[in-house]
């Protein structure tokens, strides 16, 4: 058989039928091989364009593939409607030589640019992936061919007939920006300085793109070659100087500042300014900056309110952003009691934000509570009255109950956030208020109060019981006199080396331990049958239980950690080391008073404990925060001087640029 046996007119084949005429394998066999005179031999001139295979590939698309030089040039030269014939993935030969550009390279650079002169157009068509092949050229940095693309000399298509437009999808130059390579930026604009105004629709034009992911080099050169683009906004109505504050780079917002010493004109589509933007992101190295600028530049922006009357101190609080709202609440030209649209200042602002992240969180509770019960009813449901229907539909339930449960880690941690910066606005931005309008006491459903009492009881029936355990193990055994006196050598002449006063403090000391060690274990087992009794009770009877019980439980921690304390005293007896008896007493003093700091607030009224709560969580929130703050700094400050660590603190980011340069 010379060739393919298929034997009609041309004419007669209709355009959605090309897929049914496959390749053969004895032609595939010579395109791989790269002979074209068994490859002539066998292809039928008036039936090449159509013979494709199983992927839809043509025999362009099969010698491209292989790097078969010989029969690609016949091909393009005979039947150059192949260049733009698309596969099954809509990708066109050129597509195939960008991705394989290595290939290309090593064997003949020339043919990439020779496929594209014949339809120079298709240099930009985009396949399914939305990429077309200058793109797939960026993007595998095959700069020789991205050259020869770029020198084909076709204008960009606005459409065409089977497929859409570059500049609906996929950039090149957005390309270039993600790979951080601003000689592609050079070549582009020397060769094609049209394509670096293309715009993508969900990053917007190429300094959107730069300033989005921080690109100094490119937001430099891009300012330098198509500054019209910080003019126009994305779909999200920001100026690329908005998405430079988002990306926490200072560098690009010093870049846009320097060129642009007016941000106060720059608003976006709700009215918000380039602060407004950073506060609401968190920011606190690009608010510090802005903060930092001469009063002109500052006081334009600090206070400015956008659509809804929020100023920047208004969307950090709402945001849940502490460094920022530090960073802006301690600044004097910030209006700290201004109101918003709502006659809220930012204190009640993140006040709101608050109650809305405790409801979360506890919504969050109860989707992991019914996910355990969704999952332990599935363990305990019969296997003989359930089919296979309902087995699934009770296992896609349970999946579903534990996806909704997992944000409950992602909101601990705004919580926190959220709960940090109503703290930090509390010493410092807190309207003149009441201390009952601060903290408004919410009353508990009955059905809810009864609920926390049961946990309680379950808590402190814990507590009790391994209270009584450890107390009884240390009547059991005692602390003994330990003598310092004598070496390890001579332990027959112990006895004789424990002075008098040694025996003496030693009895008091261990009277001493025997009494708070009776009172413990005493005290707890109190507690327990209180919180026994409390919770087979009537319900009247459980909140007196509970506090009872509570005081009961106190008081045998206390007692038990007096004498855990005097027993540590009897082991020093006699010990010539003076700093560590001081030491302990010391650290049993501080323990005891902290231990006394966090139980007094329990035995106060219902509605008076929510209100100290509020007060102590507010200073400790911002104690902690206030070490965290400081700290950090003085470590960003001191770490950089040591040569080794250095270029270990270098962001991942400046280590790839200062590859690149």
């Amino acid at each position: 058989m010379d060739s393919v046996a298929i034997n009609m007119d041309e004419n007669s084949i209709p355009r959605e039928h090309i897929a049914s005429l496959m390749i053969d394998s004895r032609l595939h066999e010579c395109v791989r091989q790269d002979n074209i005179e068994a490859f002539k031999s066998l292809v039928q001139t008036h039936l090449a364009e159509k013979l494709v295979t199983a992927c839809g590939n043509t025999l362009l698309h099969v010698a491209v593939s292989y790097g078969s030089d010989n029969i690609t040039s016949y091909l393009a030269q005979e039947f150059p409607s192949l260049i733009t014939t698309q596969n099954s993935q809509e990708d066109t030969v050129l597509h195939l030589a960008a991705r394989r550009g290595k290939h290309m390279i090593d064997g003949n650079r020339a043919l990439a640019f020779f496929l594209a002169s014949k339809d120079p157009e298709v240099a930009y068509y985009n396949n399914k992936n939305d990429k077309s092949p200058l793109y797939l050229a960026v993007e595998n940095n095959w700069k020789k061919i991205l050259d020869d693309l770029l020198k084909s000399g076709a204008s960009i298509p606005i459409e065409r007939e089977y497929g859409d437009a570059l500049e609906k999808y996929k950039s090149p130059v957005h390309a270039a920006i993600e790979q951080r390579d601003k000689d592609i930026l050079e070549k582009i604009e020397k060769a094609r300085p049209e394509l670096l105004r293309l715009t993508e629709e969900e990053l917007g034009n190429s300094l959107h793109y730069a300033s989005s992911i921080g690109f100094l080099e490119g937001v430099q050169f891009l300012l330098q070659k198509f500054r019209d683009g910080a003019y126009e906004t994305n779909l999200e109505g920001n100026y690329p100087i908005h998405l430079a504050c988002k990306s926490h780079s200072v560098d690009v917002v010093k870049e846009y500042l320097d060129i642009f010493p007016y941000p106060e004109e720059f608003l976006n589509k709700k009215g918000q300014n380039i602060l407004h933007v950073a506060a609401k992101y968190g920011k606190d190295r690009v608010v510090s900056y802005i903060l930092r600028q001469e009063d002109r530049v500052v006081k334009s922006l600090v206070n400015e309110m956008d659509e809804d009357g929020n100023t920047p101190l208004h969307l950090a609080a709402g945001s849940g952003r502490s460094l920022a709202s530090f960073l802006l609440v301690r600044d004097n030209r910030v209006r700290n009691l201004i109101v918003n649209n709502r006659n809220w200042t930012p204190y009640d602002f993140a006040e709101q934000q608050s109650k809305s992240a405790v409801e979360q969180f506890d919504k969050a509770n109860e989707m992991d509570d019914n996910s355990k019960d969704v999952e332990s009813g599935m363990k305990n449901s019969s296997t003989k009255n359930s089919t296979d229907s309902t087995s699934s539909e009770r296992k896609d339930k349970a999946k579903r109950a534990t996806e909704k449960a997992s944000p409950k880690d992602e909101e601990l941690i705004c919580f926190s956030e959220v709960v940090t910066t109503l703290s930090i606005l509390y010493f410092y931005a807190r309207p003149n208020k009441s201390l009952r309008e601060y903290f408004t006491v919410t009353p508990r459903h009955m059905s809810q109060a009864k609920e926390e009492s049961k946990t309680w009881i379950g808590n402190l029936l814990v507590i009790a019981v391994l209270v009584a355990g450890v107390t009884f193990a240390g009547a059991v055994q005692m602390p003994q006199l330990r003598d310092y006196n004598n070496s390890r050598e001579q332990p027959h002449e112990s006895n004789s080396a424990i002075t008098a006063s040694d025996n003496r403090s030693y009895e008091n000391h261990l009277y001493g331990y025997l009494f708070l060690d009776l009172g413990a274990f005493s005290a707890s087992m109190v507690a327990s049958l209180i919180l026994l009794w409390a919770n087979f009770n009537d319900a009247r009877f459980i909140l007196l239980g509970v506090q009872f019980g509570l005081i009961m439980v106190f008081c045998a921690i206390i007692m038990m950690f007096g004498a855990f304390f005097l027993s540590v005293r009897i082991a020093l007896l006699g010990s010539p080391e003076v700093w560590l008896t001081i030491a302990i007493i010391v650290v049993a003093v501080v323990f005891f008073l902290v231990q006394a700091f966090v139980f007094w607030p329990w035995f106060l009224p219902s509605p008076v404990d929510q209100i100290v709560e509020g007060i102590l969580l507010n200073y400790f929130y911002y104690l902690w925060f206030f070490t965290c703050f400081y700290s950090w700094r003085w470590l960003t400050e001191k770490l950089p001087e040591f040569p080794g660590l250095k270029k270990k603190l270098k962001h991942p980011r400046e280590q790839r640029e200062s590859r690149n340069m």
